[in-house]
């Protein structure tokens, strides 16, 4: 069965790096545009940004545009979030997701396939 398994999150300051990691198993990652999505204490699900299977183009939310990049090997199934520049407003639940629909655009669920159980980041001094 498909299984997405997010890890790096943590508390970090403001102004603080954090790289998060996604490793994914039971299906064919290099078949899949993959994203990351996160939710803020309170809110909905708040699309990030994406990454085509070949890993050579990608797209991102205006809200982590220039903070954050996306990047995936696929020789190893593994999925990254580079975040950088951390703000308080990006503390929330990360998950990884497979993109179905709608690349590039914000979160619908029905644009999503599996999801995994997420990784917190919390930024605070």
């Amino acid at each position: 069965q498909v299984q997405l398994v997010e890890s790096g999150g943590g508390l970090v300051q403001p102004g603080g790096s954090l790289r998060l990691s996604c490793a994914a198993s039971g299906f064919t990652f290099t078949d899949y545009t993959m994203s990351w999505v996160r939710q803020a204490p309170g809110k909905g699900l708040e699309w990030v940004g994406d990454i085509v299977t070949h890993g050579r183009r990608t797209y991102y939310a205006d809200s982590v545009k220039g903070r954050f990049t996306i990047a995936r090997d696929n020789t190893k199934n593994t999925l990254y979030l580079q975040m950088n520049s951390l703000q308080p407003e990006d503390t929330a639940l990360y998950y990884c997701a497979q993109r179905i629909y709608r690349l590039g655009a914000s979160y619908q669920s029905a644009d999503f396939g599996s999801r995994g159980q997420g990784t917190q980041v919390t930024v605070s001094s």
